[in-house]
């Protein structure tokens, strides 16, 4: 229960960072995504379902909050953090390259989706644009973010491992 709590106050404090401190710290117009760092990140330390489900309630609340498409956000941040989960057995923390990487790659998967589902059928076909202008820099954006976020998060989640470990212990 500890956990789920945790991880859902991780949740709404990068939500809230991610939609004011950040907006206030936009370069042109683009604030990083700390969303998909806290669902990748869950996802490759803990786990596929772990992922999942984080990946769920992180999508799920920008579904809630930004009036957009009902589902998208919520299934495209699920898929990103199962996705990540298949890397927990090469997770080692602390090496922050594969972290990167696969942050990097979620980035650049969920905003290539949202291009396709939001702006292609809508006839907007301006690929090299998107990319160029929003989906670029809010991948290096994210990039410098997620060094000092995964640190973060990492020791959330290495305190929240080692409480487990002696509630565990305890009952044996």
């Amino acid at each position: 229960m500890r956990r789920k709590l945790t991880v859902f106050a991780v949740i709404v404090v990068c939500y809230l960072l991610q939609t004011t401190l950040f907006q206030r710290l936009a370069f042109a117009s683009i604030a990083p995504n700390l969303l998909i760092i806290v669902a990748s990140a869950f996802g490759f330390m803990r786990g596929r379902k772990e992922g999942l489900f984080t990946g769920f309630f992180c999508g799920l609340i920008l579904d809630i909050f930004s009036g957009s498409a009902p589902g998208i956000y919520a299934l495209l941040y699920m898929y990103a953090g199962y996705i990540n989960g298949f890397f927990r057995k090469r997770f080692y923390p602390e090496d922050i390259k594969l972290p990167l990487l696969l942050i990097a790659g979620s980035d650049l998967a969920v905003n290539l989706f949202i291009y396709f589902f939001m702006f292609l059928f809508r006839n907007r076909y301006n690929l090299n644009y998107y990319f160029l202008h929003l989906m670029l820099p809010e991948l290096v954006y994210t990039m410098v973010v997620t060094i000092f976020l995964y640190v973060i998060v990492l020791k959330i989640n290495q305190r929240l491992e080692a409480v487990e470990k002696r509630s565990a212990g305890k009952f044996v």
